[in-house]
């Protein structure tokens, strides 16, 4: 097939979720597909980007969003009752390339990663595949209570907006996927069930034991600006590391990724590591005894416990993350709800190594099993190469050639 793939940004550097997801499905459907690339972006690429992606494409076409642009389309959007991040990735000179690198390339399929570029291909008379990856209003909603008072009444429109539009665009294209099944039973439609699931994967190959001395006790990881890794690195720095310190005083914690929040930056004491942007996150991996993602908001399938546990580190998680995780409370995770529980964990680990390499090597075995980009890949290729629906929830390529 001859695929044109929209996408909010362009997937590399990878240190975001959707960006991770987006390159290894291009890697991947590359090797039997033709893939036309077409990512927004509204950042300075740094140098190199292009020729990470140029092995899976065979073109590349990067449309530039001016700040003055997004500002002017948040406005709008706000005006039309769109949901915020939709105007914010939406314009209407964007829309016109899209168009025409569509009409000229003439693709065999469409398909576009997050709704935020939903409104660009929504009515485009080919057949369309959509992955929501994960629920962003209930990722919204579940921000509305642990965030300041001015911002409530944005995120709350927000979540409406969100959850009406999430509905909607389910009925413009053919084929829809989502990251796990919690995610899929969160989609406000009484035919969710016709979304499929994909769920991201993690390469062994990459992320593999590497033997470093282990300098920290516990790690974090992750992008530190995305507001649910800044409430959880809060919480684990100010609640839960404290009640390690009562019987491990000395005991060290890393939070390692990109763009750290000043809330995050704040953090750094003599026990609490904020590295910023790291060229190799496995080394963060390697140096820590446990790895904890007490995640308190946010949806999706949470990648960095995947790579934590390819790496053979034993983990604890929220019940939150765990959910679309689907890893086994005890024997390949630790799950606790409070700053107390996540501290016994960590206590009992470090206490019992022979309990903290068992926990390791299950995990392991577990994320070996069950997630792989290559076979999930091939799932979506299969989906997009299936006819499209001639009835249902879903609209039909016949359907949307009406519209």
């Amino acid at each position: 097939m001859k695929l044109f793939v929209l996408l909010p940004r362009v997937p590399y550097p990878i240190e975001k979720g959707d960006k991770l997801r987006a390159y290894h499905q291009l890697r991947y459907l590359s090797v039997k597909n033709d893939i036309i690339l077409c990512a927004l972006n509204d950042i300075r690429l740094p140098e190199g980007t292009l020729d990470a992606l140029r092995p899976f494409c065979r073109e590349i076409h990067v449309i530039r969003l001016s700040k003055i642009c997004v500002a002017w389309n948040i406005l709008k959007a706000f005006l039309s009752g769109k949901p915020l991040q939709v105007g914010y990735f939406y314009s209407s000179g964007a829309a016109r390339k899209i168009r025409n690198l569509i009409r000229t390339t003439s693709p065999d399929h469409v398909y576009c990663q997050l709704l935020r570029v939903a409104e660009y291909v929504k009515d485009i008379p080919l057949p369309k595949t959509l992955d929501y990856q994960d629920v962003f209003s209930k990722g919204v909603e579940r921000r509305i209570h642990t965030s300041p008072f001015y911002l409530k009444p944005v995120l709350r429109l927000e979540y409406k907006r969100l959850l009406n539009y999430e509905a909607e665009i389910f009925d413009h294209f053919d084929h829809c996927t989502i990251i796990s099944y919690p995610d899929r039973d969160l989609i406000p439609r009484p035919d969710r069930e016709k979304i499929v699931v994909i769920p991201n994967g993690v390469d062994l190959d990459f992320f593999l034991p590497l033997g470093l001395p282990k300098d920290y006790d516990v790690v974090f990881i992750g992008n530190m600006g995305y507001p649910p890794n800044v409430q959880a690195a809060e919480f684990l720095a100010r609640q839960i590391l404290p009640l390690v310190h009562q019987r491990f005083p000395r005991a060290k914690l890393a939070l390692a990724g990109a763009n750290p929040h000043p809330r995050v930056q704040a953090l750094a004491s003599d026990s609490v590591h904020v590295t910023g942007w790291v060229e190799d996150v496995r080394s963060w991996y390697a140096r820590s005894r446990i790895f904890i993602a007490p995640m308190l908001i946010g949806t999706g399938l949470q990648n960095k416990l995947l790579e934590a546990m390819a790496m053979t580190l034993p983990c604890i998680t929220s019940p939150l993350a765990n959910q679309a995780l689907g890893a086994e409370e005890g024997k390949e995770i630790l799950v606790g709800n409070t700053a107390a529980e996540f501290a016994g964990h960590i206590l009992h680990l470090l206490e019992n190594p022979g309990k903290a390499e068992e926990l390791a090597l299950a995990g392991h075995a577990f994320v070996k099993k069950h997630f792989n980009w290559e076979t999930a890949a091939d799932k979506l290729e299969e989906l997009m190469k299936q006819p499209v629906p001639t009835q249902g929830g879903i609209k039909s390529q016949q359907s949307a050639v009406k519209s």
